[in-house]
């Protein structure tokens, strides 16, 4: 037995805690995969084990039930109506049902199918996007209901103590999240690495050897953030790699979103009165501008085919680092 399949082996069974992506109508499931000793479970893993996880990339390549049960779903549940934008299928809903589509994970979390959430701790609850943007997209929510109704603006930019208190916890929770979106990355990329080979070979390897070479810090690559102009009314936090590389990934809107000014870091709140960025037609003129891309910097313009055909050229260059 290998050491990797040995690493393996140590894993919990996350099957037996939920079900599987393909067994949910209606949800999307969403779990991340172990990575070295990050011990989580759905729903239930305490916030010490997320505090000591190691970096990601020194994760095994064997997959496992974890893995299975983060892999996007190949295929769309059919409706009646359309899908909120996140979240479950509502039958023929109005256009403030698409927007409240996110209240359910917070409100009622009992009534989704086991394997849903990712992560809750005392403060937050933490899903898979169920359109993702990029190779990793996780959305964060936070359970007070004196802020999960509030705009980023409401929430974040204000000077009141309690606003405050709570804009920094949601920036160490979200940093928490990150840590296990880089390890969900290390699993999907580090196989692909040139950065990460001599690790990989090493766990390969029938003796383990004392010191393990470094590999590929994925942390890097896992950007945080909200909306300027959110297109759900409860507030969530983005947990996003930087790769863009997803078939949701449809028109200029969604690429603009996350790749200019309209995408603002948590770490960048509270921001300053005169900032340009509180201004709605100077949002709607970032979704409308130029498309830029992310890794290289070059302008397309109002030429989305184009971007996406060199978008999946840099994500091959990319994930090869």
């Amino acid at each position: 037995m290998s050491n990797q399949e040995a690493a393996s082996n140590n894993m919990p069974d996350i099957e037996k805690l939920g079900t599987g992506a393909k067994e949910q109508k209606e949800v999307a499931s969403t779990a991340v995969s172990k990575q070295d000793d990050v011990s989580l479970t759905v729903r239930e893993a305490p916030e010490k084990d997320i505090a000591g996880a190691k970096t990601a990339s020194s994760v095994p390549r064997k997959r496992n039930a974890f893995s299975e049960m983060m892999a996007v779903k190949t295929k769309q549940q059919k409706t009646d109506g359309k899908r909120s934008h996140h979240t479950v299928a509502i039958s023929k809903p109005g256009p403030e049902s698409f927007r409240s589509g996110l209240l359910p994970y917070i409100t009622n979390p009992s009534s989704l199918p086991p394997g849903t959430i990712i992560r809750e701790t005392e403060h937050t609850i933490l899903i898979r996007d169920l359109f993702p943007k990029a190779l990793v997209h996780l959305l964060m929510l936070p359970k007070d209901p004196a802020f999960y109704n509030l705009t980023p603006f409401e929430a974040f930019n204000s000077d009141k103590e309690k606003n405050a208190a709570f804009l920094e916890l949601m920036k160490t929770e979200a940093a928490s999240a990150a840590q296990l979106a880089a390890s969900e990355l290390s699993r999907l990329v580090s196989q692909y690495s040139a950065t990460c080979k001599a690790r990989n070979d090493a766990l390969d390897s029938d003796e383990l050897p004392k010191d393990l070479p470094p590999a590929r810090d994925f942390l890097p690559d896992i950007r945080i953030g909200v909306h300027a102009q959110p297109s759900m009314n409860t507030l969530h936090v983005h947990i996003i790699s930087c790769d863009m590389h997803s078939s949701a990934l449809k028109h200029k809107k969604h690429y603009n979103s996350f790749n200019t000014n309209f995408f603002i870091s948590l770490e960048d709140f509270p921001l300053m009165e005169e900032d340009n960025l509180l201004d709605s037609v100077e949002q709607e003129s970032l979704i409308k501008g130029d498309m830029k891309c992310w890794r290289c910097g070059k302008n397309f313009g109002n030429k989305f085919k184009q971007l996406k055909d060199h978008l999946e050229e840099e994500y091959e260059m990319w994930k090869k680092i």
